[in-house]
């Protein structure tokens, strides 16, 4: 990777990721396969395979690598398989079921629930058969709470402190009570790079000039950002004492006026917790200038929806949308080509770039 795209790792002297960077397909397809290939993804919760016996068929990054992957739930344990019949490679499930084996509809090769080749017609005369490969390929699978995160297992970050991380501030909250509210799930289409989507997420220097509504509720000078191996945290505090988090005792930020926090997952995911529940976002590449982004609401408590810095969620996603849209359009500039960062205010765009150039360097 050449070291046009090499950021000091000492923010104040650093710049930011040149506009080549957002513009270059070449780059695009190398960070889908060194970056996106080798981290986690969000993919939902327990609920989708919660009967022993149910399976769901999907796909590991929608747009990016579409790997075809499958939840199992084998007398209540879940596994993520591959989705791919070990003998000529045809899809092996289509559609969410309920069933006691994996049968492809192809030559009818048989697995169990947790991916072990179990029978294969017309192959009594094959040499040592079966072997290894003959298994489906068990992918990693960690949680939080309800929800589900999957590798495609190749060099793939340790996932640990990023949830150590997440439980040491909203463990206190019953995740496993959290429900997914699908009328208030969108999906938002961006004329953008995925990763400026991602450096805007990444910083509150611009909710005073961008976000009015936003502003309004949180104290900016309070804003803070702590840095995490492969995520990072922003904390909103309430400007005015009210729509905040219930924080026990022993909370370390007990006493404080927290009206959310916004943990960012490299390179995609964002978990912003609100006093109401969590809106979950998911960033993903569709190409160089077009980039999808999911929002998942999961509620807890329904009283405190659209209050506070949990309110207004969609017009403060097309405030960002505009300014994203106006940066990725600057990238073509002539005479633009680096800029730099606020030490103060832009830590997480920083760490975001930094880990950017870490894994296209690898």
């Amino acid at each position: 990777m050449s070291k046009a795209f090499t950021v000091h790792q000492d923010i104040t002297q650093a710049e930011t990721l040149p506009s080549s960077f957002y513009r270059s397909q070449a780059v695009f397809e190398e960070l889908i396969e060194k970056v996106f290939a080798k981290s986690w993804q969000f993919i939902g919760d327990k609920s989708q395979v919660e009967i022993p016996g149910q399976v769901k068929p999907f796909s590991f990054l929608e747009f990016g690598l579409e790997e075809p992957m499958l939840l199992t739930n084998d007398q209540g344990n879940i596994y993520c398989l591959s989705n791919v019949c070990t003998h000529r490679g045809n899809i092996l499930c289509h559609d969410p079921c309920k069933t006691k084996q994996i049968i492809c509809g192809y030559h009818a090769r048989r697995f169990n629930l947790q991916g072990e080749f179990q029978f294969m017609p017309e192959f009594k005369e094959a040499k040592d058969f079966p072997r290894k490969e003959d298994h489906l390929t068990r992918f990693p699978l960690k949680n939080l709470g309800p929800w589900l995160f999957a590798s495609l297992g190749e060099e793939i970050f340790d996932f640990a402190p990023v949830l150590e991380a997440m439980n040491r501030k909203i463990g206190f909250l019953p995740l496993e009570e959290f429900r997914e509210d699908k009328s208030r799930n969108k999906d938002y289409l961006v004329n953008a790079h995925w990763a400026l989507y991602c450096d805007n997420y990444l910083e509150g220097f611009h909710i005073p000039f961008v976000h009015e509504g936003l502003n309004a509720v949180l104290d900016y000078l309070k804003y803070e950002t702590v840095l995490f191996p492969h995520c990072n945290l922003q904390v909103g505090h309430s400007s005015g004492g009210e729509h905040v988090f219930d924080l026990p005792k022993d909370h370390e930020d007990y006493g404080q006026q927290i009206s959310a926090y916004y943990f960012w997952i490299f390179p995609n995911m964002m978990f912003n917790f609100y006093p109401w529940g969590c809106s979950i976002n998911v960033v993903k590449p569709i190409s160089l200038n077009r980039t999808k982004v999911s929002f998942i609401s999961y509620v807890y408590d329904e009283s405190k929806l659209d209050t506070g810095a949990g309110a207004a969620l969609d017009k403060v996603e097309r405030e960002d949308e505009f300014v994203v849209e106006g940066v990725f359009k600057g990238m073509a500039s002539r005479v633009y080509k680096t800029g730099r960062f606020s030490p103060k205010m832009e830590k997480g765009v920083h760490h975001f770039q930094s880990l950017l150039s870490e894994f296209l360097g690898k």
